[in-house]
């Protein structure tokens, strides 16, 4: 069992070259599911229908050995489809509990936002308390334990946006972009070959890390060093999304937390033991984008939540 801080570096940076067996050109959306899983939270994958993104998240649990359930979020999808339900049993006359899979390491929740707000809030609880609770009973889920839920960003019909408080239990919102030419034109090579998104094993995907190199991260990532003038750093960026003029919600003090969470993660996968700026500087798009909401008028006239914040990245010097 790897429990060295340096063995278990080595062996989570092999991930992302496993993961390329399967999914091509999305390493950095990889490194922000790592990033998400060092730091015990949950991530929001936004892109179009056909971008990877749940053979993404497959790939990802196959490579660390994780067990993964995927639930399609529809209209009519009910709390206890998720959680879990109690079962009549006939023969001993008795109500049990039957798990629902939200009982796994990896829960793909594709589509999230086209099911109600009434299940989507059913995520909640085993979002941020990491048990379910069914008739009074309090149920712990495996760990480690990661929400990876999906949404298409163009789509909006039939769908039930996030509210700003579900949306908050996410750490990382990550953008899946489509692919370049160069890497599209290696997935159809794989894909004349033979490649089979459904059968990873013959992708050659095999584990090259597991939960004990994740539990050593977790605790390495905890000592690693943030210097004040760093901190105050986090403090400024956060704060000044809440004076930003196109901004009439900016990111609460949770926001500052999980950047700083991201920013300490970012530092330990790149061999510090120490925070710099441009760790910050990485992970505050995808640390604050859902946390923050464009004026109406703003809007309007073409802004957009990612250019106001490299405007408040541009405006906020960074210590040296």
């Amino acid at each position: 069992m790897t429990t060295d801080s340096h063995q278990a570096r080595e062996a989570l940076s092999r991930l992302r070259a496993e993961v390329g067996k399967a999914v091509v050109g999305q390493d950095a959306v990889v490194g922000g599911v790592l990033v998400a899983l060092l730091c015990g939270g949950h991530v929001l994958l936004e892109g179009v229908p056909g971008v990877a993104k749940t053979l993404l998240v497959r790939t990802l649990a196959a490579a660390l050995d994780l067990d993964t359930k995927r639930v399609q979020f529809t209209p009519d999808l009910m709390p206890g489809d998720v959680t879990g339900s109690l079962i009549y049993d006939a023969h001993s006359a008795a109500f049990n509990f039957r798990a629902g899979p939200v009982f796994t390491n990896l829960l793909l929740a594709d589509e999230i936002n086209r099911t109600p707000p009434k299940t989507q809030a059913a995520l909640l609880e085993a979002m941020e308390e990491r048990q379910v609770t069914v008739d009074g009973a309090a149920r712990p889920l495996p760990q480690p334990f990661l929400v990876a839920a999906t949404q298409n960003p163009i789509e909006y019909e039939g769908t039930y946006p996030l509210p700003e408080a579900q949306l908050d239990r996410f750490l990382l919102k990550l953008s899946v972009p489509l692919p370049q030419r160069d890497e599209e034109l290696n997935i159809l090579r794989a894909h004349h070959h033979g490649f089979d998104p459904r059968d990873l094993k013959a992708a050659g995907v095999h584990p090259v890390a597991g939960p004990a190199d994740l539990i050593a991260g977790r605790y390495a990532v905890q000592r690693v060093a943030v210097a004040d003038p760093v901190l105050a750093y986090i403090v400024d960026l956060c704060r000044a999304t809440r004076t930003a003029p196109a901004f009439e919600l900016g990111a609460s003090p949770r926001g500052a937390t999980a950047l700083l969470a991201v920013s300490k993660a970012n530092a330990w996968l790149h061999g510090r033991d120490y925070v710099v700026p441009d760790d910050v500087k990485a992970f505050t798009v995808p640390t604050l984008r859902h946390r923050v909401r464009l004026r109406a008028d703003a809007e309007l006239d073409g802004a957009t939540v990612e250019g106001v914040l490299a405007a408040v990245l541009a405006a906020v010097p960074a210590p040296r």
